[in-house]
Order: C-alpha cells, then structure tokens, then sequence
C-alpha cells in the first residue's frame, strides 16, 4: 500500500461558532486537502466543538493539515491520532431491499453485526449499524446483495484511550 493511500485521523478542539466549519472546509478547499470523513459536534466545554477529521496522504500531508489548522483563530487545539491508542466510530442507517423471502436472512446478518433493525416498512427495512469503517463497510457490501437503496453516515468520531484531549501533547493556538 503507498503511502498516499493512508488514512490519518485529526482531531480539533474550535471554537462553536458560525462560519468556523465554513472557515475550516474553504481551508481544505484551498489547500487543495481532500476530507474523507468529517463529524463535528459539541464538546464537554460550553462554547467549544470538537471535530474529528479522515484525510488521505503522507505524513507531510496530514502535518501540513494540522499546520494549516492550527493558523486559524477559532482552532485551539490540533492532534493527530492516528499512531494513538484511540478508539474510532461510525453509524450508519442503511435501507435494504426486504420482503417476506429474504428478511429472516437479513435479519440474522444484521444480528452478527450487532448491529439493529430501526424501521421496518412492506418492501424495505432500516438497518442501524456502529462501529469501525471496516465493520460498515462490510454490512453494507453483504446487504447489497438484497439492493441497498440508501446509506446515511455520520463520518468517523475518535477519541484516544486513557487520556483527555487536553493532556495529550499537541499544538495550540
């Protein structure tokens, strides 16, 4: 694998504002950085969010990203997890192809997965699924085979194990 093709995961603390998504995707876009997944949603800390970010590309690539990040007035802190001991999530609703022939065998996939039923409707259900991006990946490649009809999801939300984002070193603003 090159070492283009690898996923790094960033983390930002920002200020929760308007304009700061706005402000951080045109960054990106400018810079000509491709996102391949990005959450955001509030902190611990009234007034702050937190951002987690997949971007393909070297180790120089993913510095310059944070570098980049980091120039911004409302990012106050940047770290790049991907070497961390962290923990990483994605959901996913998935709505499948379902009718009275197939949807015990679909529900069985589902219960492998842990994943769950969320909606149940004459032609389709829903399927709620979390978990790694390999973990979705695969539901959703073994539901295809019934015809997939709509995939919704949040993006990757990680966390490194053990320790606060502020105890962790990094770079600030």
């Amino acid at each position: 694998m090159s070492s283009f093709s690898e996923k790094h995961t960033i983390t930002a603390l920002v200020e929760d504002r308007p304009g700061v998504l706005n402000r951080i995707s045109s960054m990106f876009r400018r810079r000509g950085y491709n996102i391949s997944s990005l959450a955001v949603g509030q902190s611990e800390t009234s007034g702050l969010s937190r951002m987690t970010f997949v971007v393909q590309g070297d180790a120089k690539t993913v510095e310059m990203v944070a570098k980049n990040l980091n120039k911004l007035v409302e990012v106050i802190k940047v770290l790049d997890i991907s070497d961390e001991n962290a923990v990483s999530r994605e959901l996913a609703l998935i709505r499948v192809n379902s009718d009275v022939s197939n949807r015990g065998e679909i529900m069985q996939i589902v219960d492998i997965f842990r994943a769950k039923i969320v909606d149940v409707s004459k032609d389709t259900l829903m399927v709620e699924v979390t978990g790694d991006e390999d973990k979705v990946d695969s539901l959703v490649d073994l539901l295809a085979t019934f015809g997939v009809h709509e995939v919704m999801r949040t993006g990757t939300v990680a966390m490194s194990r053990g320790v606060s984002f502020e105890s962790l070193s990094g770079s600030e603003n």
